[in-house]
């Protein structure tokens, strides 16, 4: 198989071994992020992430974790096999030479130069995702009687794409997106590599345990979401945003607002679950991606 292939066989795997492990969390990260600001004298519909949790699972049961996630599965392998494609691409213009091993500055560039490529696609899935996810957090608030019952993935975009603007509905927080994803990615793959490199003991790191890959890629994922955290609390209200009565009117004019009203904390809403959540996913994301690599080469 050509590396191309191998890539795109790889990240697949990867992929969804990140999906199943990482989607609960995330469903929660969602939940919080989107929860209606209170008003004054009142509580917020979630306390934190275990209360989040468990009305979830009061009112939709354990399935209520994974809601929305037909989505990222039904995108899970294009995502991750343009992601770990395209930074293999990335490795081959910036190597020396054929076979050179590449340093950790070079895996940053690399992880940016993936990042460009999945924002594109990360755009619309998340929107989808986030909509489906962000439904029960939003009811109760004062737009509940227009908000909109999505009966799926597919609902979504149907709806999206003939009251929002058709395509262009679709890429609604673009510009956050690729705020999360480029610098996001590109610490992500310098982290990876930098330790991998260090376990190892020096640049040759095909030799490394299944133990080591996974400390790498657990703390690696969790250096994407440290980073680039606030941004992805952006990206997530203005994606649920009402198309007709909107709140937002783009990523600063959210900021300005986020801080505003809840202060430096309402950028961090979530940060417990999507952390969480990191380590776990993203350890089984390069695990299942080395190991695919390894069998195919």
């Amino acid at each position: 198989m050509g590396d191309v292939a191998k890539d795109l066989a790889a990240g697949t795997v990867g992929g969804a071994a990140q999906l199943i492990c990482g989607h609960p969390f995330d469903t929660i990260k969602v939940k919080l992020q989107s929860q209606p600001v209170p008003l004054p004298g009142q509580l917020p519909k979630y306390s934190g992430a275990f209360d989040a949790v468990k009305q979830t699972i009061a009112a939709e049961g354990p399935r209520g974790l994974y809601k929305g996630m037909g989505a990222p599965l039904a995108t899970v392998a294009a995502f991750n096999a343009v992601l770990f494609t395209v930074r293999g691409q990335m490795e081959t213009l910036v190597r020396s030479h054929p076979g050179a091993p590449l340093t950790v500055n070079q895996q940053v560039v690399c992880g940016a130069g993936a990042g460009v490529a999945v924002s594109i696609l990360a755009c619309p899935t998340e929107l989808i995702k986030c909509r489906l996810q962000a439904q029960s957090a939003l009811a109760g608030s004062e737009t509940a009687t227009v908000a909109i019952k999505y009966g799926g993935p597919m609902d979504v975009a149907r709806h999206v794409l003939r009251s929002e603007g058709g395509m262009r509905g679709l890429f609604k927080g673009l510009v956050p997106t690729m705020g999360r994803e480029i610098p996001g990615n590109a610490i992500m793959f310098g982290v990876y590599e930098a330790l991998k490199q260090k376990f190892a003991g020096g640049t040759d790191t095909s030799g490394l345990g299944r133990g080591s890959l996974i400390v790498a890629g657990g703390l690696a994922g969790a250096s994407f979401w440290f980073l680039v955290y606030p941004t992805d609390v952006i990206k997530s209200v203005i994606q649920v945003d009402d198309y007709r009565n909107p709140k937002f009117s783009g990523s600063f004019d959210a900021f300005r607002k986020i801080r505003a009203s809840e202060g430096f904390k309402g950028l961090y809403k979530g940060f417990g679950p999507a952390m969480a959540r990191s380590v776990p996913a993203n350890a089984a994301c390069f695990l299942a991606y080395e190991m695919t690599r390894s069998a195919l080469a």
